[in-house]
């Protein structure tokens, strides 16, 4: 085992957080205090933590071992274990087709999510249906009751036909009260809006909330809201609703009884099409490589974007001293982004720039200041020399390609 520390971005959340139910569980439970007199005082209740002997009976222990008295240092973050949510019978089913951009689940389609589980109530149960391959482990704590995965060449691809003939087998085998999908521009808005028209459903678009049976959209530019009764399928916005975090939930796999029927592609599927990412605005970026004060040498880190395949930022420190543009600049003064994965080289995280990034899934920080608030912000931290680090990036990255193509050779 690795006597590394790590950090549990959750468990501080939720110690941080008095309203969340497991608050209480991760407190740290003060084991001895110097009195007002000089004479350390021991809690009792602490102490009496021990084990059960052979004959049934408690024993404390005094070795310390139980009680953070090892010579290794523990882990200051808890393994936090959510209640399981289990709907054996459900009352009727919610289905959701998240976009699943990347094989992952994005933070709108944990939004949706969030948005299915608040449809669903005690009764309902959420249906996730995912199209074929996927990196995606953790359902269960997004919200999913049932989780439907079809695989298979028909589905891979830009295949929106095969997809919603699979999404009428499905509709027809579990009756859904209410589909949901992302109206986002990576096939959730375009597959809705097929689906509406496939089952002659007149869908809700742009929504951004659902209450009492009601939902509301945005519309005229989204200058104006339209509220109407919440119709069968929906098409929500990011933000739609809080993701699921106080609750587990099985994730029971599914299978549909009937066969699909295979559909005579209409239209071919060439691929991706390279694009250079500098050309990407940082507002769509999925990856943001972003310089701060600490970056000294540039061009390695401009060298070290292009390595990567990252769209570069900055923060306004970076912007103001001339290194990058003014449209690169990050933050609450800058632009808001909603990166996958958002690496902060050299940035100590001043409140704008972390109010500009609080949509992104993961944040990387590379900083020489391990006290500093953006490594406080960060789903994983690298403590060094930012200029060390990014060589060793650039020198990994070529040697993975180099032995790609050798493979491939």
């Amino acid at each position: 085992m690795s006597d590394i520390i790590r950090r549990d971005p959750r468990a501080e959340r939720i110690a941080r957080n008095r309203l969340h139910p497991l608050h209480a569980a991760l407190q740290p439970q003060q084991i001895q205090w110097m009195g007002p007199n000089g004479i350390v005082r021991k809690n009792p209740h602490a102490a009496a933590a021990g084990f059960i002997g052979p004959a049934g009976l408690k024993r404390i222990d005094r070795s310390g071992a139980q009680q953070g008295g090892s010579s290794k240092r523990q882990s200051s973050s808890a393994t936090v274990q959510l209640p399981l949510h289990v709907v054996e019978q459900p009352a009727f089913i919610i289905a959701v087709v998240p976009d699943m951009v990347g094989g992952r689940l994005s933070s709108h389609d944990k939004d949706l999510l969030g948005l299915a589980h608040q449809l669903a109530g005690k009764d309902g149960a959420v249906l996730a249906v995912v199209f074929g391959e996927h990196k995606e482990s953790a359902f269960d704590s997004a919200g999913i009751d049932r989780l439907l995965h079809l695989e298979g060449d028909e589905y891979s691809g830009y295949s929106p036909e095969q997809r919603v003939l699979a999404l009428r087998a499905v509709d027809s085998q579990f009756a859904p009260r209410h589909w949901l999908l992302p109206d986002s521009r990576t096939g959730g808005g375009e597959l809705g809006r097929r689906l509406a028209s496939s089952l002659g459903e007149r869908p809700a678009t742009r929504v951004w909330q659902v209450k009492d049976g009601q939902s509301t959209g945005r519309a005229g530019a989204g200058r104006e809201d339209i509220a109407q009764a919440a119709p069968r399928l929906i098409l929500a916005a990011a933000e739609c609703a809080e993701p699921v975090s106080e609750t587990r939930h099985e994730a029971r796999a599914v299978e549909l009884s009937a066969q699909v029927p295979r559909n005579l592609p209409r239209i071919e599927d060439l691929g991706s099409v390279a694009v250079d990412p500098a050309q990407i605005p940082m507002a769509e970026s999925e990856f943001i490589l972003s310089g701060g004060n600490g970056v000294k040498d540039w061009e390695l880190f401009h060298r070290a974007a292009v390595a990567l395949g990252a769209t570069e930022g900055a923060s306004r420190v970076a912007v103001d001293d001339g290194h990058m543009p003014r449209a690169r600049q990050v933050g609450a003064t800058g632009t808001w982004v909603t990166a996958r994965v958002y690496v902060a080289v050299g940035i100590s995280g001043a409140i704008q720039h972390l109010q500009g990034i609080g949509a992104c899934d993961k944040v990387v920080a590379i900083n020489l200041d391990p006290g500093c608030d953006m490594i406080k912000r960060a789903d994983m931290a690298v403590i060094g020399d930012s200029a060390a680090i990014l060589q060793a990036l650039i020198e990994r990255v070529e040697a993975h390609r180099n032995g790609a193509k050798r493979d491939a050779a």
